[in-house]
Parts: structure tokens; sequence; C-alpha cells
């Protein structure tokens, strides 16, 4: 079922607010409580807050929820190049929604949520982690679209890799996979120093997953 542009354009925004909240509100939270609950709270979070938005806004946006996989979406044939600006606008949208709401519900600590990485590791280990967190992403993505038998696992399987990807890597590359996530609260929290990794690093890996995904799929449609 095809659904019009200005749901869509809901659909993401919620989508992409529902996700920062999670996403970032869980890390300012532990800040909050001086970083008792830790990482597995975090990825926990993630989850809890992905499986969410996927269920209740996938079927009318397929759940996007981050630039890098609408133009993964794209390349693979899954999203008109007309849609895009719907998309992206409403993903900013929605991010930076969510960073006011979370420095203003649950508090201004930990820089927001903002992303970074680990620097006692070499530059070039970290960032061929957040490649391949986003591997990992967009290929559960254009797994569970591409069988349709599989969409009831939809939120779970998002939900999942990606906190999985959190527990992970975090601790290495700062788990982003996702450029708005890294955008929103590095510009609201003035905390800008490694916005280049999480302005690239999704893209290379979203693009090469797609270009594999259209090469050997044998379509561009879902089944």
């Amino acid at each position: 079922m095809k659904y019009s542009n200005i749901t869509i354009f809901v659909a993401e925004l919620l989508g992409t607010f529902g996700l920062l909240v999670a996403a970032t509100g869980s890390i300012v939270y532990d800040g909050k409580v001086g970083g008792t609950l830790g990482i597995i709270f975090i990825s926990g979070m993630h989850f809890v807050g992905l499986s969410i938005v996927v269920y209740a806004f996938g079927k009318y946006s397929m759940a996007h929820f981050n630039p890098a996989v609408t133009i993964g979406f794209f390349l693979a044939g899954h999203t008109k190049a007309k849609c895009l600006p719907i998309y992206f606008s409403a993903q900013a949208i929605g991010a930076f929604l969510g960073t006011i709401f979370v420095k203003y519900v649950i508090g201004d600590f930990a820089n927001l949520g903002t992303n970074f990485p680990n620097y006692s590791y070499p530059v070039s280990f970290f960032y061929g982690i957040e490649i391949i967190a986003t591997i990992l992403l967009m290929t559960v993505i254009l797994v569970v679209v591409h069988h349709k038998r599989l969409n009831k696992f939809s939120g779970v399987a998002i939900g999942g890799i990606i906190a999985l990807d959190v527990y992970f890597f975090g601790p290495i590359s700062g788990g982003s996979m996702n450029p708005i996530r890294s955008l929103s609260p590095a510009l609201v929290s003035g905390v800008t120093n490694d916005l280049w990794i999480y302005l690239t690093t999704p893209f290379i890996g979203a693009i090469i997953v797609a270009l594999l995904y259209s090469k050997f799929s044998g379509s561009k449609n879902p089944e």
C-alpha cells in the first residue's frame, strides 16, 4: 500500500524523534546517574526504542530514520529520488526535536549523547569499525525488506542489530551508524570535534551494502 508524502514525512519525523530520545536519552540518563547503568542499559534502550518506532511507523515510511539508510534504500531501488527531500527533512526535524526534548526533559548531561570514538585505538581502526557497524545494520534492513515474510520480525531484527552494534562497537567507534543521530546532539551541545567520522562512515557502509544488494539480489524490488 502506498502512503502520501505527508504520511511518510510524519512517520519519519516521529520515528527519528523516538530514535533520538532512546539512543541519546539513554546516554544522557546514564550520565545523570553517574554512569552507574553502563553500556548494557544504553544498548538495551536502543533495542527497546528502535523496536517500538520500527513497528509503529515502519509500514508508513519503511522506517529509515537515518539519511544513510535512505541513500541505501534509494540505491537499492526501494525509494524514489523525488522522495529523498521528504525523508531528509523529516529526519532532520525529528532529530533536533528529539535532542531538544532530551535536553529539557531528561537533562543536559554527557554532551546530550554526542558520539565520540575511543582515541586509544588508531583512527583507521575505529573509522573502519563504524563502517562495519553500518554495513551490518544496512544488511539486516535490506534482508527484512526484501523478504516480506520477515516483516513481523523487523522491529526485533533492526532494534537488535543496532543494540548489538552499540554494545560491541560503541566503546570503540561511538556506535552511531546514523549521521543525523550524531549531528543533532553535537550541534546543540557544541561538541563537534568528531562529526567528520559520523558524517562519512554511515554513508560509506550503507552505499557498499546497497550496491552489493542491487548487483546480487536479482531484483531491485522486494519480494
